[in-house]
């Protein structure tokens, strides 16, 4: 816990790639596989450095998947990332039963995620991917809150973790702010600030938004407790139970659909456990759309202007709604 410094904005799969390319450093058997968007995802740094442990199949993502559970029944550690809206919805059935099934450890990556992709569109704007990999059997869910952060998931995920990991990570350059002596524990979330009169439970690059409107936030009196929940599924249910608890309300944030990501998560948790009131900000059950990351995260209420203004209104339900 401190203040958190943006080190300058860089986009997380510029950290995944690094974390990917340090992994496969230390450990001879970790093998990439490219689906022809290598750069785009940042794994041409592994290519670069270990061409011979670099397998391009081309845009054939559903084989790339079996070829990454062949690769891992072999003894090796096969990292696989593409766009999220390929990764893991193209080859759902292929991660099911190929990967999840057998419970393999293949890192996939799901780039391009969220509606910051902006200018590509709907099409590339990965906003139902967690739905779908949280609840696949076996798999653990990854989502880092900057670039820093997302090298040392990708590091974890070959090192630390056994099965299929999913990690989601962005196309857009965004505020780099952790510290590199921050540790990153696999299913431990982060408390980055304390607070008492509400939770906001964040993830991916809008952990940075959350801290804004937390700052938004003290300037009105209301000290609000910000958790990066950097790893979804498994669930830290103590942290969470701790935050509802302590502060009685909650707003999740995510890059997503509200309906069955992190937020769908929490409420899962919760309802059974410690029933508090929960606010979702995510996509509210729509597309995403063409335009610059920073218009569409306005347009889509996905920034710190938008979470301080949700929080105002849990704290004082008789007051008009949020805006939409």
């Amino acid at each position: 816990m401190g203040t958190y410094r943006n080190k300058g904005n860089k986009a997380t799969k510029e950290g995944f790639g690094e974390g990917i390319l340090e992994a496969a450093r230390r450990n001879k058997n970790v093998v990439g596989i490219g689906a022809d968007i290598t750069h785009s995802v940042n794994l041409s740094l592994f290519a670069a450095a270990f061409p011979e442990r670099y397998i391009s199949l081309g845009i054939a993502e559903q084989n790339c998947m079996g070829a990454a559970a062949g690769l891992a029944l072999s003894g090796k550690i096969p990292v696989f990332p593409t766009y999220a809206v390929f990764s893991a919805m193209r080859t759902t059935d292929f991660v099911r039963i190929s990967v999840c099934y057998n419970n393999l450890h293949v890192v996939i990556g799901g780039g391009h995620a969220g509606i910051s992709v902006g200018p590509d569109g709907a099409t590339h704007q990965a906003l139902e991917d967690v739905a779908i990999m949280r609840v696949m059997p076996n798999m653990t869910v990854l989502s880092p809150c900057d670039s820093t952060q997302a090298r040392k998931a990708a590091i974890a995920a070959v090192e630390q973790i056994e099965g299929p990991v999913y990690i989601r990570f962005g196309r857009a350059p965004a505020p780099n702010f952790t510290p590199a002596s921050l540790e990153f524990i696999p299913g431990k979330a982060q408390i980055m600030k304390e607070g008492s009169d509400i939770s906001i439970i964040a993830t991916g690059v809008l952990v940075w938004e959350a801290l804004q409107a937390a700052k938004i936030l003290r300037k009105e009196g209301i000290n609000a407790r910000v958790i990066n929940l950097h790893t979804i599924k498994p669930l830290d249910k103590e942290t969470i139970l701790d935050a509802a608890r302590e502060t009685g309300r909650i707003i999740t944030v995510e890059e997503h659909q509200k309906m069955g990501g992190m937020g769908s998560a929490v409420a899962e948790f919760l309802a059974a456990s410690h029933p508090v009131p929960i606010h979702f900000i995510g996509v509210d059950d729509r597309f995403g759309e063409s335009g610059q990351p920073g218009e569409l995260m306005k347009k889509y209420r996905l920034n710190a202007s938008a979470i301080s203004r949700e929080a105002r209104y849990l704290l004082s339900p008789d007051q008009e709604p949020p805006e939409l």
